[in-house]
């Protein structure tokens, strides 16, 4: 299963380093970005209050490789991909793109968690049907 989603990013001068290409923390502000563009497509977020439950998706794992390097002002691709949805967990894949060149490759792993703040607490939780219906592009199911 894998379902994609395209955004573009223009780089700004404060994503660079003093050597003039992107810095290697701005690819994850990029995936983070592109993740949260994707999520409102399908009418989600990060973080949201769903049948009573305030939910989040923390991430547990996040990685990138760097193939060339992209300067400020470049316009790149970035093609969101969601590799496996889990029980509890989605896995997301990035391919970065200039002119139809690989640049860099992503990955970011999330946990669906239940959030109490006046707690001060944090839980894992199955990922709701409902969440999961719209992550899989599946029919919504009856109330």
């Amino acid at each position: 299963m894998t379902r994609t989603y395209h955004t573009t990013r223009r780089v700004e001068f404060s994503d660079t380093d003093m050597a003039g290409i992107v810095h290697f923390a701005s690819f994850f502000r990029f995936m983070e970005g592109a993740e949260h563009e994707f999520l409102r497509s399908l009418g989600l977020s990060v973080v949201l209050n769903w049948e009573g439950m305030s939910l989040g998706f923390p991430r547990v794992s996040a990685s990138c490789d760097f193939i060339k390097p992209i300067r400020f002002e470049d316009v790149v691709d970035i093609e969101v991909r969601l590799e496996r949805v889990g029980t509890k967990s989605l896995t997301y894949g990035f391919t970065f793109r200039l002119s139809d060149v690989d640049v860099a490759r992503g990955q970011i792993s999330c946990v669906c968690c239940r959030l109490d703040p006046g707690e001060h607490r944090i839980e894992s939780v199955e990922i709701p049907a409902g969440i999961r219906a719209r992550l899989l592009g599946e029919p919504a199911l009856p109330a």
